[in-house]
C-alpha cells in the first residue's frame, strides 16, 4: 500500500476536497506535476486542466481552472478559481460558453478582453474534454 498525504482542494466558492491521496497529477505552466508522499516542498502555478487524484488505488478526475499549489512532503493544498467533478459539469452550458468565447475571439478586442475571452474558452474546452472522457 502506497504512503498517503493530506490533500485539500479549495475553489473560490467552496472547500472542494479534503482527504487523503496516494498520488496526484496536476497541470502546471510547464507540464504536468506528479506528486506523491514525501515530495519536495514547492509552490507552483496551476493552469486550467485536470487534476488526477489516486485514492485507495482508484483514480478520480477533477476539472480545475487557474490557481496555485503548495506542495509539502506530507500535504498538498491546491487553490483554484473553480473545481468540478465530471458529473457536476453541465455539458450544454459548457458548449454555449465555448461558442460565445469563440465568437468573441473573432471580434476586435482590447488586450485585457482578449485574455479574459481566452481564459473563458480554455475553461469551456477543459470542461467538455473532461466530460467526454467519462
Amino acid at each position: 500500500m502506497a504512503d498517503k498525504f493530506k490533500l485539500d482542494i479549495i475553489a473560490s466558492d467552496r472547500h472542494f476536497y479534503n482527504g487523503e491521496a496516494e498520488m496526484i497529477v496536476l497541470p502546471g505552466i510547464d507540464g504536468e506535476y506528479g506528486v506523491m508522499s514525501g515530495h519536495e516542498a514547492m509552490i507552483t502555478a496551476v493552469v486550467t486542466g485536470e487534476v488526477d487524484i489516486t485514492v485507495d488505488g482508484e483514480l478520480k478526475t477533477v476539472a480545475v481552472s487557474e490557481g496555485f499549489a503548495e506542495i509539502k512532503p506530507d500535504n498538498v493544498i491546491i487553490i483554484v478559481d473553480s473545481a468540478e467533478w465530471p458529473e457536476e459539469i453541465d455539458i450544454k452550458r459548457a458548449e454555449r460558453a465555448k461558442e460565445r468565447a469563440e465568437e468573441r475571439m473573432r471580434q476586435e478586442q482590447s488586450i485585457l478582453e482578449y485574455y479574459h475571452t481566452q481564459a473563458a474558452l480554455s475553461r469551456a474546452m477543459n470542461r467538455l474534454r473532461i466530460t467526454n472522457k467519462f
